[in-house]
């Protein structure tokens, strides 16, 4: 079995991941650090921004850096359930129906614009993220241990839309904005000929990662210890989002669950072996922003002032 604590190591595989995606996703440290906690964490990612941003590009070198299986779905009003998890297929030559797997059986699956398709369409996406496995006439199959859904939704063009309700919003870990490269970034974009960081020939012949060093650094991820006064934390700050006069929805225990396991993935990122308040912290506005309805104001504002409010911790 492959052993992240040998050779590579938890640190030259974060350092090679991190090379990667800053290598195809310019000036974007922050955003692509955030990418990571989340693919650490065993969860998905909701990418809410414009089009033309790196969005496919940033997918597709994370399924690249491990040779991992690689999907992507355009989501469109006439996209069928069959469409995202397979179907049956009678086969006349065996008089037998054969099982065709649909797109969730890949490693990493890209979602594009999940809000242009149907509701029957996104439960049945939203199964798999959350069961890991899909039914097909009765029959479980099970889907990779490292399935991690990145799905993409544009802010302003709502024709045609079908927005996600919150109960599968909290399906999610966390959501993010990429937003325009820097101006410097945009010049080396330019001057490299290429679309946005869109990764060239060289890049793509870079050394893989074997994909079991994913699923160790997920387990060592969730082993991290975390003690009870930075629990209590984590429920202090999300009780304060459900009593919050501005708050319609707070988090629910299953986001609370998340939030811990988002918590840990940043610690690991950072070289510890322990969460502390500041890690989460770190990860509150892409967790928090996915699964808060607020009455008035905007969720970062309202992220803001639960965290000032909220007491932090201390350690003697």
């Amino acid at each position: 079995m492959f052993d992240v604590e040998s050779a590579p190591s938890v640190e030259q595989v974060l350092t090679q991941l991190r090379t990667k995606l800053n290598g195809v996703l310019l000036g974007k440290e922050d955003r692509i650090e955030l990418v990571l906690a989340c693919l650490v964490s065993g969860g998905h990612l909701l990418l809410d921004d414009l089009p033309g941003l790196g969005k496919t590009t940033l997918a597709k070198a994370i399924a690249s850096s491990f040779g991992a299986r690689f999907a992507r779905v355009q989501c469109t009003p006439d996209l069928l359930p069959t469409d995202i998890i397979g179907f049956q297929l009678f086969n006349q030559k065996v008089r037998e129906f054969e099982f065709h797997p649909g797109p969730v059986f890949s490693d990493i699956l890209l979602a594009d614009e999940l809000n242009r398709t149907t509701p029957r369409t996104q439960s049945a996406l939203f199964e798999a993220m959350a069961e890991r496995q899909v039914t097909v006439d009765g029959k479980s199959s099970k889907l990779s241990s490292t399935f991690f859904v990145i799905a993409t939704q544009n802010p302003i063009d709502s024709h045609g839309a079908y927005p996600l309700p919150e109960a599968q919003l909290d399906r999610f870990s966390m959501k993010l904005e990429i937003g325009y490269p820097s101006t410097e970034s945009q010049l080396a974009i330019l001057s490299q000929d290429r679309s946005c960081g869109e990764p060239s020939e060289a890049d793509e012949k870079a050394s893989e990662l074997p994909l079991e060093a994913l699923t160790a650094l997920q387990q060592k991820a969730s082993a991290l210890h975390i003690d009870e006064a930075v629990q209590r934390y984590i429920i202090a700050l999300c009780e304060a989002t459900r009593s919050h006069e501005s708050i319609a929805l707070g988090v629910s225990p299953r986001g609370m669950l998340i939030w811990q396991q988002a918590s840990k993935s940043w610690a690991l990122l950072q070289g510890r072996d322990f969460v502390t308040p500041a890690d989460v912290q770190a990860v509150a506005h892409p967790v928090l922003g996915v699964r808060l309805v607020a009455r008035q104001f905007d969720s970062e504002t309202l992220i803001n002032s639960i965290l000032e409010n909220v007491e932090v911790p201390t350690y003697k």
